[in-house]
């Protein structure tokens, strides 16, 4: 084991091969560093092969993405004291806090970029995501609290509305002059809004709705800005005139008067303190025979004349449900954004303090260890880096796919479909790695991470509740894998008999091919039993992408296989049929989601065009790959995908890469471009490094003065 920590005390000392730092660079200003140098791969003469190094400027400004400038800007905004998080706050001093940052946020001008141009926006629905998932540095209330009021009131209003409600609502909700609730989720249906219990009934003699909330499971539950806040909200309800429900449709309801009191018919309860998230005032809505004028459905995909006719521009009410909850998708989007930000903060303090913080000796009498030089600490951590990478070049095209569908360039029914379908698949594995990442981060700084002045644990007591909101993550993955279903059938629709027989022919085939082993067999006779030979095979990019492609595949037609006679079964036995596959669905749904990161890795790394910075990308982007492979060993293993030989490899090849990226760790977490202001967090902010060359200079001291006293087993 080799010390890679620096041996100076000065803040201003330059780490040895790292680009000088500019101010204004994406990466920022940071406190000393331990030095990038780890033990050197040798070249088969025996010399150091030369070390690539990485351009942490231009790596940085690569992974702020297509909205680069506009993500500067709002990191900038989020270093503002007055728009943080003050730790030990009461719950209520929290609200009061996180409402007066909203005024702010107005007044900055900062929120209103996704409106339309006449109303003072910009219309800019990708800039204005990006911008908005940085305020997660600031504060995760913040963020959501925000997202609440102009991502989902503000946005319900634009994008289901027409003009009329536009004109109507949108002025005083982006000036925050009426602060809103998002009404949909209910005590008893959460994930499932088809299902709602609230109804808006319509009485033609009067010309307005009546909204119920029948029974307590039908009330309104979880919702920010409902507790104390909110003057008005979103209520989603099954629409019913002339005796028919036409299914959840959304509308505007005032709920408060100027006073802060509930409005007749209305009723309310406060959530109270929460697990996270206690900057938000949620709360429950409950409603008795509650009016509101015919004007106030907000009609872009149904509408009901004076008469109590109903008409909608989508006959189906299966498709225009869909299509009305998929122009609410920017949550989604924003979550996945904010969950691989809070990943990267975690990993840039716990990468940082385990550059800095020495443990038990190891490789030396005097010094001790460097806690990133173990072994088991890059393993805790690089692979969770390499997957937060990846997370991040997915984002941003995801966040490309959003912008384009929600400006119109493209916005066909496919494209919302499939916009639709990455945000259910990305959104789970995002914030699912926020929570395992800040957990490992936690563990990894020991005492320290359990302090709240480190930020880790309250990020993640705030993220742990993005692994539910905006739909829960198992029951997104199974929506995804009905997609895949869906497209798999496609390719049968109108196939002859011919073809069918054919698919099956081949199908068989494979499972011969690889059942009996022979696929197995060959990789070991091609491998000569040498582990290198396994190794190249491995890290060839086109191996990794069918390793992991095929696996989607034969997951998806396999479970395609078992239900491919369920349409014709009795509903009660074709329901119980799914639910005997719902966890394989929801393996292959991930399986799919992480393919979709993997690929969008890989077309990043393409794109960089740095030597130094390509080669470390490199071998990220294989750590990631192998990860996802090593993880799943058990199923490439027993659907005979690789031999015993080639999955002996993944595992070696791995603790070969965290050998080669562990000089490169530092410069991959300052890439994310966190200032101190960002993270606020002591242990990454260069106070330890000076603690310990405090210690190491006073014992270095006693040596040389011969004043050291000696060990007892020395004696011995």
């Amino acid at each position: 084991m080799v010390d890679t920590a620096p041996r100076t005390t000065s803040k201003t000392t330059k780490t040895a091969g790292a680009p000088a730092r500019r101010p204004g660079t994406a990466a920022g200003s940071k406190p000393a560093r331990p030095a990038a140098s780890a033990p050197a791969p040798s070249s088969p003469n025996g010399a150091a092969a030369p070390q690539p190094k990485v351009d942490v400027a231009s790596l940085g400004r690569q992974l702020l993405g297509t909205w680069a400038d506009l993500r500067i800007a709002a990191r900038e905004r989020a270093a503002q004291p007055d728009l943080q998080r003050i730790d030990g706050q009461s719950m209520a001093e929290h609200r009061e806090r996180v409402l007066g940052q909203l005024k702010l946020l107005v007044e900055q001008g900062a929120v209103h970029r996704a409106f339309p141009k006449e109303l003072g926006g910009e219309e800019d629905h990708g800039g204005n995501i990006a911008s908005f998932e940085e305020l997660v540095i600031a504060d995760p209330s913040l963020q959501i609290k925000s997202g609440v009021q102009w991502g989902l009131f503000g946005a319900a209003v634009l994008h289901l509305g027409t003009e009329y409600h536009h004109q109507t609502f949108l002025p005083d909700i982006m000036s925050l002059k009426v602060p809103g609730a998002f009404a949909m989720t209910e005590t008893g249906h959460g994930s499932d809004v088809a299902a709602i219990g609230t109804t808006a009934t319509y009485d033609e003699a009067k010309q307005q709705f009546v909204i119920n909330t029948p029974f307590r499971g039908a009330w309104k539950d979880y919702l920010g800005n409902a507790a104390l806040h909110g003057t008005a909200a979103v209520v989603f309800a099954q629409l019913i005139t002339k005796g028919v429900n036409h299914g959840v449709h959304a509308f505007y309801v005032p709920i408060r008067n100027t006073k802060g009191g509930f409005l007749k018919g209305i009723g309310g309860e406060d959530d109270g303190l929460k697990g996270g998230l206690n900057g938000i005032d949620n709360g429950r809505l409950h409603f008795t025979n509650v009016r509101v004028p015919r004007e106030n459905l907000l009609n872009r995909y149904g509408s009901v004349a004076e008469d109590g006719t109903y008409s909608s521009p989508i006959a189906s009410p299966g498709r225009r449900f869909f299509t009305m909850l998929g122009t609410l998708v920017q949550g989604r989007v924003s979550l996945d954004g904010a969950a691989t930000s809070a990943a990267a903060m975690a990993l840039t303090i716990a990468i940082t303090y385990g550059n800095q913080r020495r443990q038990f000796n190891a490789a030396s009498d005097t010094d001790e260890e460097v806690l990133l030089d173990y072994q088991r600490h890059q393993r805790r951590l690089l692979p969770k880096l390499a997957t937060t990478y990846a997370q991040v070049f997915a984002h941003d095209e995801f966040l490309l796919k959003f912008d384009a569908v929600f400006s119109g360039r493209e916005d066909t029914d496919d494209d919302r479909q499939d916009l639709e379908t990455i945000a259910a698949a990305l959104k789970p594995l995002s914030t699912w790695h926020a929570l395992e990442t800040l957990q490992e981060a936690r563990e990894a700084t020991g005492g320290a991470g359990f302090l709240a002045e480190n930020r880790i644990v309250g990020l993640r007591q705030d993220l742990d509740i993005y692994a539910t909101f905006e739909g829960d993550n198992n029951v997104l993955l199974q929506l995804v894998a009905k997609r895949l279903l869906t497209d798999f059938s496609k390719q049968f629709a109108n196939a002859d008999a011919g073809a069918l027989a054919r698919y099956v022919v081949q199908s068989t085939a494979e499972r011969a091919y690889h059942g009996t082993g022979l696929r197995r067999l060959a990789q070991t006779i091609a491998d000569f039993g040498s582990t290198a030979r396994s190794v190249t095979e491995l890290r060839d990019e086109e191996t990794q992408r069918e390793l992991l492609t095929d696996r989607v595949e034969a997951m998806i037609a396999e479970i395609a296989g078992h239900l491919r006679d369920a349409r014709k079964l009795p509903k009660a036995d074709a329901a119980a049929a799914f639910n005997r596959h719902q966890n394989q669905l929801i393996e292959a749904a991930r399986a799919h989601g992480e393919l979709l990161q993997w690929e969008a890795f890989t077309r990043g790394l393409a794109k960089t065009t740095d030597p130094g910075t390509k080669q470390v990308l490199t071998w990220v982007r294989d750590l990631f790959g192998l990860g996802l492979i090593e993880k799943h060993l058990a199923w490439y293993l027993i659907n005979g995908r690789l031999s015993p030989q080639r999955a002996q490899a993944v595992t070696a090849y791995i603790d070969r890469l965290l050998e080669r990226l562990r000089p490169h760790a530092q410069d991959l977490v300052d890439a994310f471009g966190y200032k101190p202001e960002h993270l606020r967090a002591k242990i990454a902010s260069g106070a330890e490094l000076e603690r310990q060359d405090e210690a190491r200079a006073y014992y270095a001291a006693q040596r040389a003065s011969g004043t050291l006293p000696v060990p007892e087993k020395s004696k011995k």
